[in-house]
């Protein structure tokens, strides 16, 4: 089994990172109200903060596991993103060992249909039979977080649907805690915690409430920078959420023509996405969850990324 230590997120980063690159990366521990980073304050550059990641599905080369692993590294990707139920632990190892590049977290794969808010007290327990899965898997390879959709509205009303979500999830808090692997809970179209249909004035309100709910160091947010920009200020719901951010994901959204669009396309407020995370001291993966495709998407994405966050 691959072996994963026991650390808080900014511990794992700083391990993980000296494991990606030659050398440390010098990942800097000025607080955000120093006069060096105010004096920045027209291009909040990330430079530093941000480890860059991606889906595994996004990688759209020929070749065994390794070799899909061996292109993200090569586009400048310092780690990558697995699915689980469904992953092949040892041919994961393998692939990180023959590369070089780490697997930071895996996605849930069944959680959209095998959700913890399912009326269906039979549909729950298989739901929180996957989400053990996928921190055990996550564990095996060496990553630190299980990134989870906890449900969705069509299930019932909000009433209804939260208590089931924080007691079926709260079931798997005492193996996060012996294993060291965080449920990240991503913000979606999901029709829960937010209002579907409403305004661009909403806020992260209900996602701190729910998360504060679980009532555990190893739960925490997935924050998708670009799935609510329709709906709120992604600056404010970053401010907002603070130290629940344990991981970003990002991709491009237009309000003007109410589609997602490859990253630092459309409207998206990305010199106030800078300016949060600095607020919040955000040190950590962001990972990319766009369409991908061949080694030249790849390098696209991953320059698309550099642009926004102000890299290098």
């Amino acid at each position: 089994m691959y072996s994963s230590t026991k650390l808080n997120r900014r511990n794992f980063v700083k391990a993980s990172s000296a494991a990606i690159v030659a050398g440390s990366i010098a990942g800097g521990t000025t607080s955000a109200s120093s006069p060096r980073l105010l004096n920045r304050h027209v291009a909040y550059s990330l430079e530093g903060r941000i480890y860059k990641t991606l889906k595994i599905g996004m990688v759209k080369v020929e070749g065994a596991l390794t070799d899909k692993f061996k292109a993200a590294k090569a586009a400048g990707f310092m780690g990558i993103e697995m699915g689980s139920p469904g992953m092949n632990v040892e041919e994961t190892v393998k692939a990180i060992k023959g590369s070089g590049l780490p697997v930071d977290g895996t996605v849930c794969s069944t959680h959209w249909k095998v959700r913890h808010t399912s009326s269906d007290a039979e549909v729950r327990k298989q739901a929180l039979s996957d989400l053990k899965t996928s921190i055990r898997d996550t564990h095996a390879v060496g990553g630190n977080t299980a990134l989870l959709v906890v449900g969705h509205g069509k299930d019932g009303s909000e009433k209804e649907i939260w208590p089931r979500a924080i007691e079926n999830i709260s079931k798997a808090l005492p193996l996060c805690a012996q294993l060291g692997v965080y449920i990240a809970i991503e913000n979606v179209w999901n029709n829960f915690l937010y209002e579907d249909g409403g305004s661009h004035t909403q806020s992260a309100d209900k996602f701190v409430q729910f998360v504060d709910e679980l009532d555990s160091p190893w739960v925490g947010m997935q924050f998708d920078i670009g799935n609510h920009w329709k709906y709120g200020s992604m600056g404010d719901w970053i401010r907002s959420l603070g130290r629940r951010v344990v991981k970003l994901d990002l991709k491009g959204f237009s309000r003007a023509r109410n589609k997602f669009c490859k990253i630092g396309e459309g409207d998206l407020d990305w010199a106030d996405v800078r300016k949060a995370l600095i607020e919040i001291n955000y040190y950590g993966w962001a990972a990319a969850e766009v369409s991908g495709g061949g080694m030249d998407r790849l390098l696209e994405v991953s320059k698309n990324m550099d642009r926004v966050f102000k890299l290098g």
